[in-house]
């Protein structure tokens, strides 16, 4: 489900992973606040009782095909910020009930239409 405006979106999914028996959904908020500059906002929320079932064939550790994060909760953020027409710097944060902590950024530049390098 998605809700598009002037000013960003918010898009949620619910997904079922039926294997397991288990439901995983995240909710994204996307603003763009200036022309050159576009940030996001996601939370993740899955259950997980079965993932650490440890009875099952294949041991999921806590995770599975739709929550990928450790725990039942995760959450993300970041953005863009275009520098001019070939080069952007992007960022990301994320962090879950797993104690996990990802951090990145890079610049992406636009040699030609299609080929971009970070």
């Amino acid at each position: 489900v998605k809700w598009t405006q002037g000013w960003g979106a918010i898009t949620g999914v619910v997904a079922y992973d039926s294997n397991y028996e288990e439901v995983a959904g995240k909710v994204r908020l996307d603003v763009t606040p200036m022309e050159n500059l576009s940030l996001f906002i996601m939370a993740g929320y899955g259950t997980d009782d079965n993932y650490t079932d440890t009875s099952y064939v294949f041991d999921a550790n806590g995770r599975g095909m739709y929550k990928l994060w450790s725990g039942n909760w995760a959450v993300w953020g970041g953005g863009t910020y275009t520098i001019n027409e070939k080069t952007s710097f992007n960022t990301q944060v994320s962090y879950d009930e797993g104690k996990n902590l990802g951090v990145v950024a890079n610049i992406a530049y636009d040699i030609v239409p299609g080929l971009t390098i970070t």
